[in-house]
């Protein structure tokens, strides 16, 4: 995900602040991997070195100081070049999970038992982002990540499940190469 673009998004509705924008990302992606203030501050100091969004202000209130950001029109023009390009499927069909079970072999390890524990920890997830979903509260934005996590997870299911029963044809390939 493009913390980048991102940014520019959550920018695009007005002027805000670094910690109004992380409070804001972590709301709107509450299961994507959590935004640390320093990579806030550091991309907007990006977005305004290449011209995407300039300081609206800085006030300082009761608190601290804060600076104030908003968009550009440049900005805003990236923005919608990001937004509708097409994200192309992933370019490279081996993964973690197979290149681990590859080596497995390869290392005389146990592929089997990698692939259950594996397998455990999809599916402690799975129940963990079932969770997430069915919350009482959950809003629309939360119920779809947690159902496009969930069907990647069943993706990789299936995929283990085909591989559990091909594990002795793999291992015979991969011993004789």
């Amino acid at each position: 995900m493009s913390t980048r673009h991102i940014l520019l998004g959550l920018l695009a509705s007005g002027p805000s602040h670094g910690y109004d924008l992380k409070r804001r990302h972590d709301e709107r992606f509450p299961q994507a991997r959590p935004l640390a203030y320093g990579q806030v501050y550091t991309t907007l100091q990006r977005l305004v070195r290449d011209g995407l969004a300039e300081i609206d202000g800085t006030a300082a209130d009761s608190g601290p100081e804060r600076t104030s950001y908003r968009s550009t029109d440049k900005g805003a023009r990236e923005l919608a070049e990001w937004a509708g390009e097409i994200t192309p499927p992933a370019p490279f069909v081996t993964n973690e999970i197979f290149a681990k079970l590859v080596v497995s072999i390869l290392a005389d390890g146990d592929p089997a038992a990698y692939l259950r524990a594996q397998r455990t920890a999809h599916m402690a997830r799975m129940r963990e982002l079932t969770a997430v979903k069915t919350a009482p509260g959950a809003d629309l934005a939360t119920v779809l990540a947690a159902d496009y996590a969930l069907n990647h997870l069943d993706a990789d299911l299936r995929w283990m499940n085909t591989t559990a029963a091909r594990l002795t044809t793999l291992t015979a390939e991969v011993d004789a190469a």
